[in-house]
């Protein structure tokens, strides 16, 4: 099992965000990413914990349709950070629609743990 923590965000979440909240945004990740708890690689599903006040969301293989890391225009560079290990890790799915991630993040460097769990997502979701 392979654990961390995360930040998250739906595209839609991070679309409705304000020009403050950009602003805050760019001191702390916590104003735009309002979901937060463990992310947990088990077996055959991903959960985030206290995804919601009522549930975790659990998503199985068929539920991701793409994982990919980059900047976006719902988050970029100068929010993100400039390094490549700032970059979301952004994972389309089924029941959530698109979810930005941020993974084992340290806030004062900017960096995050999303290159190695994007490479662990692809093999798992391509596991047969």
């Amino acid at each position: 099992m392979k654990t961390g923590q995360y930040l998250a965000a739906t595209a839609g979440e991070l679309a409705g965000h304000t020009k403050a909240d950009k602003v805050a945004g760019g001191v702390s990740q916590k104003a735009l990413f309002h979901r937060r708890g463990a992310i947990e690689l088990d077996g055959d599903r991903v959960v985030l914990r206290t995804w919601s006040d009522t549930h975790d969301l659990v998503l199985c293989r068929e539920d991701i349709t793409a994982i990919r890391r980059e900047f976006t225009d719902l988050y970029g560079r100068f929010i993100g950070g400039l390094l490549d290990r700032g970059k979301p890790l952004i994972v389309d799915t089924k029941t959530a629609g698109e979810i930005y991630l941020l993974i084992d993040r340290k806030e004062f460097m900017e960096t995050t743990d999303n290159k190695s769990w994007e490479k662990e997502l692809i093999a798992w979701r391509d596991e047969q």
